[in-house]
């Protein structure tokens, strides 16, 4: 009994390991997999036999660059089956469907009110994954619905699938999974969604090939997702890499977790615009871009953005200010956790030509110089899918049934 569980389990980990390079370098030949796998091709064979008769491999065409006889090449089909990630924003829904392959092939966003209230925020959620479901069905001949992920803002317990606490939404003790499967029945992954960015990232954004990396996202809130040696940090509880809530100044702001002086209140569209108020209302600065028509002052994130572009003092002296501040935590991060690379998501992108620079300078006078030894600071290749995309890669990266079952 042993030796056919043990048997079973080899099975599943090779079955992993073809599906996994199929999806990095397909197309490939058997002789290829068998080559870059070290498994012989007797083995080989049989494995791409049963994934292509479940529908999760197809044979394209011949080899053309091989001498001898030409092998058929594979990939992964595309329709073998769909998968539907769900982000819930603090002010957004965002829903995705991807064929089996991780290609987007529906997409809908819609704005939302935290004043709305739990119960209409998570209706129209439901609303969305049933749109996305139904057009996984009719964009595959063969539907076959793989799961659904989930990204929120907050602390959660992924292995219940329950939102703990999230301070911009409002929302305690959520069991997100066990709603979500009694409405769709089918398997449900709920992860915070800065750590959702960051597997996003590693598996199909920016940090492909690269196993130490800290995503770092600015919205209503500040999120980062830490992940070392390929596998995101979790800590005791699940609920590590809370950077937002590092205190800088405990007689600092009031944040929303009840805290004072988190790096929260000091980075973000929220932080910029608070940094503009006080330059205009407090310090005497001026600004040419930033009035209407009438003399009203614009407070708004992207209309700070916009003004910087047109050298605005007032708009790059609030950006640069915020890229300080976002220097320091990301120096002290990277003497913490040593990464090959550090992403900049959310809305930190949308004003990246004047706050990544400024981080950059930071981090090179604060950060040891060996732990910056091989660093890349960059952006987002996903935004605004990260998170979403990383709920995916849950599901067919590293919780397909082919190997859980």
């Amino acid at each position: 009994m042993r030796n056919t569980a043990d048997q079973n389990l080899m099975r599943r980990m090779n079955n992993k390991t073809v599906i996994d390079l199929l999806r990095k370098e397909a197309p490939l030949s058997r002789a290829n997999l068998a080559a870059l796998t070290g498994l012989n091709r007797s083995t080989v064979s049989s494995i791409i036999d049963e994934l292509i008769n479940e529908g999760w491999v197809k044979e394209t065409t011949y080899q053309s660059d091989k001498v001898g006889r030409p092998g058929l090449l594979l990939e992964i089909n595309p329709g073998g089956g769909f998968a539907v990630g769900i982000e819930i924003g603090v002010d957004f829904i965002l829903a995705i469907c991807v064929d089996f392959s991780a290609k987007i092939i529906w997409h809908e966003r819609i704005e939302t009110d935290p004043g709305e209230g739990r119960t209409a925020i998570l209706e129209k959620a439901f609303q969305l994954t049933t749109a996305a479901m139904e057009a996984g069905k009719t964009n595959d001949s063969r539907p076959l619905p793989l799961g659904i992920g989930i990204a929120i803002p907050g602390l959660v317990d992924v292995h219940e699938g329950v939102l703990k606490n999230a301070p911009n939404l409002h929302w305690d003790d959520v069991p997100l999974r066990l709603i979500w499967t009694q409405q769709f029945n089918i398997p449900v992954y709920v992860e915070n969604e800065a750590n959702a960015a960051a597997l996003g990232e590693l598996h199909y954004g920016a940090a492909r090939g690269i196993d130490n990396l800290i995503y770092i996202a600015a919205g209503y809130g500040l999120g980062s997702g830490i992940i070392i040696d390929g596998n995101l940090l979790r800590g005791n509880k699940g609920y590590a890499a809370e950077v937002g809530h590092m205190t800088c100044d405990p007689d600092g702001a009031l944040c929303n977790c009840g805290k004072r002086g988190c790096y929260e209140t000091l980075i973000g569209p929220r932080a910029v615009i608070d940094r503009v108020k006080k330059i205009i209302t407090e310090e005497g600065g001026d600004s040419t871009f930033l009035h209407t028509k009438d003399g009203q002052v614009i407070f708004g994130y992207d209309a700070v953005v916009d003004a910087a572009r047109h050298d605005d003092q007032v708009a790059l002296s609030a950006l640069e200010n915020v890229g300080k501040n976002l220097g320091v935590v990301v120096s002290n991060l990277v003497n913490v956790f040593n990464p090959k690379m550090v992403i900049l998501g959310g809305a930190l992108n949308y004003a990246k030509d004047y706050i990544q620079p400024v981080v950059k300078e930071v981090v090179k006078a604060n950060a040891l110089e060996l732990c910056q030894q091989d660093l890349e600071i960059t952006n987002s290749q996903l935004d605004p899918y990260s998170s979403v995309m990383g709920t995916i890669s849950m599901i067919l990266e590293k919780n397909f049934p082919i190997w859980n079952g």
